[in-house]
């Protein structure tokens, strides 16, 4: 049994029944489908629109080379997620044809998009990018699947030449995970505690999920900033983490998920008609106007365009200057919406939390078996 308590993100209680009905009809639905692991980074059609994965060496400009080869080849984008993390970037980028505004089924374009794709990696001397596969259509969730492209990508495993001070470090925010054996019941206990955020539970549950790991028990607290996450886990073969090289990838790879999705970087939210090339434009006009795209949600509805980017300087570690947003806003435009957010950082949390947290199933155990 699995008992959740949850809010909306504003912090107020949820009580529209369309909500609620729709999360009852997901969770009592045996329809979920998520790709295998295995699954090759590519090309994948859909009865909409074709889905292009991307994942190679993260630089600055990246993403704005990219839009403008898909503007290029009549690719208008419908929606796109993008995600860098420890000199790695990934993307799951859904298009249509700008002509006929469906999937491009079409092999040769297909190939030909492939080879532009790759053409733009071959600067980062990155040739495993954009392999093609082609699959029958089906639901799949964007965000689970970058996960899965980061996790293959090794994104977990440090880049010795990146030259760039740990933000997280500094402003005490660092993840901390730890892993143990809870020999007396044969699981291994997993602890995590860090900033608190939407969706942490989601990263790190599909992390350890990814790994082939099978939680049997769990509890999540969430304080005014920080979040503590405890799980007992086995192996899919039923046996706990055997060994320090094991033990030491779990961690990584769980500090990787929660650092995925977080940045420190200024937030931009963009509102316009949209049109075809409007990405590839604005993207160029971040670009030379030296900000550096760290992650990017891209959307289209009834016509408007709603793009969140979270930029920093090429730099990566100073504040982005407000002449910067100034230029940017009359390059744009007037009749394009755009918010400019910061990120705050909370103080160090307190080990209050930890004390009274820590191993919280400890009673349990002792007074019932699983």
């Amino acid at each position: 049994m699995d008992v959740f308590n949850v809010k909306h993100r504003n912090g107020s209680k949820v009580k529209d029944e369309g909500v609620i009905s729709y999360i009852t009809k997901i969770l009592e639905s045996d329809t979920f489908y998520v790709p295998s692991l295995g699954s090759s980074v590519g090309l994948k059609p859909s009865l909409d629109y074709t889905s292009i994965e991307l994942a190679g060496v993260d630089r600055p400009g990246l993403l704005s080379e990219v839009s403008a080869v898909l503007a290029n080849l009549g690719c208008n984008v419908v929606n796109a997620e993008i995600w860098t993390h420890n000199a790695r970037a990934a993307a799951v980028v859904n298009v249509t044809d700008d002509r006929m505004g469906c999937a491009i089924e079409d092999q040769e374009r297909l190939l030909t998009i492939k080879k532009r794709l790759r053409n733009v990696f071959k600067g980062n001397n990155d040739l495993k990018t954009a392999k093609m596969t082609l699959s029958p259509p089906g639901s799949m969730h964007r965000e689970r699947r970058l996960h899965q492209i980061m996790f293959a990508e090794r994104d977990y495993e440090k880049v010795e030449w990146v030259e760039q001070e740990d933000m997280e470090d500094f402003n005490g925010l660092k993840p901390e995970v730890s892993v143990l054996d809870c020999v007396e019941k044969d699981y291994t206990v997993i602890t995590l505690r860090c900033k608190d955020r939407p969706k942490l539970l989601f990263d790190t549950v599909c992390t350890i999920t990814d790994m082939q790991y099978v939680v049997y028990h769990g509890v999540v607290h969430t304080g005014q900033m920080e979040a503590y996450q405890e799980y007992y886990i086995r192996h899919i073969d039923g046996n706990r983490v055997s060994s320090e090289a094991e033990r030491d990838r779990v961690m990584q790879c769980l500090e990787a998920a929660i650092k995925r999705r977080t940045s420190e970087a200024l937030e931009l939210e963009l509102c316009t008609e949209d049109r075809v090339g409007l990405l590839s434009d604005i993207t160029r006009i971040f670009r030379e106007n030296s900000l550096c795209i760290k992650q990017a949600e891209i959307s289209t509805e009834n016509g408007k365009a709603k793009d969140i980017f979270y930029v920093t300087d090429m730099t990566g570690d100073s504040p982005v200057d407000p002449r910067t947003i100034d230029s940017i806003r009359r390059q744009i435009g007037q009749h394009t919406s755009l918010d400019v957010k910061w990120n705050s950082s909370p103080a160090k949390p307190t080990t209050h939390d930890e004390t009274r947290m820590s191993f919280l199933f400890g009673h349990i155990f002792k007074s019932r078996s699983f």
